[in-house]
């Protein structure tokens, strides 16, 4: 690396640290407004920042290490990030047996397919330059539209347990009876999924496309391909969230088909009820 490229960096990091210092000084104000109205988050939205400052300027430094480097390296940095999305998507469902490997399977299946189609439709590069940015978003969006088909589906579960009881009595089949809570975490986890594609380019200008343009790419190719991103977004929480549910729904009944998931004990086991929309 030469001076005059350490120097180039260097300067860009200043100025990016110099505005950072100002983003972080709006989110405390915010912080500062919401305590004012005895909502407390201080102590998260300070972790949160510094956490996501950090590991944003370690990400950097990474991706400048390894710019050029083969898809193998690529893969296993979305590897580590899948890795970590499931850890973060567990600790939302503490007190579920099995809980990371869940989250883990649930996420690398929708990611991990929608990566691969990219890749075979050539509409990813190999390149880590490409590659990790476009997949870490697909990735972060299979962990939330996890997180949230699950939560979901237990909370239905929890404010259903007399219907599916019934529906047991009756001779009904365990899948039979959770079948419409299912459908409904299903369909809750990619609603905001389906909200962002419809305002797309209406209501916002994503990055991606904003960032081709300033390279010099065509505003047109530039809009289709930031469809395709999203397209692909709402693929993966689709996969995502079909799959946590349909490998959770055998966990909410004993081998003798009864329900065992139920509002004091899923309390007990470290749940909280999680708010419907």
């Amino acid at each position: 690396m030469t001076a005059e490229l350490q120097s180039y960096i260097g300067n860009d990091v200043l100025t990016g640290l110099a505005q950072a210092v100002g983003a972080v000084g709006l989110c405390a104000a915010v912080v500062v407004l919401c305590r004012r109205h005895a909502v407390r988050v201080e102590r998260e939205a300070a972790v949160s920042m510094a956490r996501g400052l950090v590991q944003m300027v370690l990400v950097g430094m990474v991706l400048a290490l390894l710019l050029h480097g083969s898809l193998l390296i690529g893969s296993l940095i979305l590897l580590m990030m899948t890795v970590a999305a499931a850890v973060t998507a567990a600790r939302r469902l503490k007190g579920m047996d099995g809980a990371l490997l869940l989250c883990f399977w649930a996420i690398a299946a929708g990611a991990g397919t929608v990566i691969a189609v990219m890749l075979a439709t050539r509409a990813l590069r190999p390149d880590i330059s490409m590659l990790v940015p476009v997949g870490s978003m697909i990735i972060a969006n299979a962990m939330n539209a996890c997180a949230q088909a699950v939560e979901r589906f237990r909370a239905e579960i929890v404010a259903h347990v007399g219907q599916i009881e019934a529906g047991l009595s009756l001779g009904a089949e365990p899948e039979v009876t959770v079948a419409p809570y299912l459908q409904s975490a299903v369909y809750a986890s990619l609603l905001p999924r389906l909200d962002m594609l419809k305002s797309l380019g209406l209501v916002w200008i994503p990055g991606v496309m904003a960032g081709m343009m300033v390279s010099g790419a065509s505003p047109v190719y530039a809009g289709i391909y930031q469809f395709i991103i999203v397209a692909m977004i709402l693929a993966a929480s689709g996969i995502a969230g079909l799959v946590a549910t349909v490998l959770m729904r055998p966990r909410v009944f004993s081998p003798a088909a009864q329900l065992t998931l139920r509002p004091g004990e899923a309390l007990a086991s470290g749940f909280e009820p999680a708010a419907t929309h």
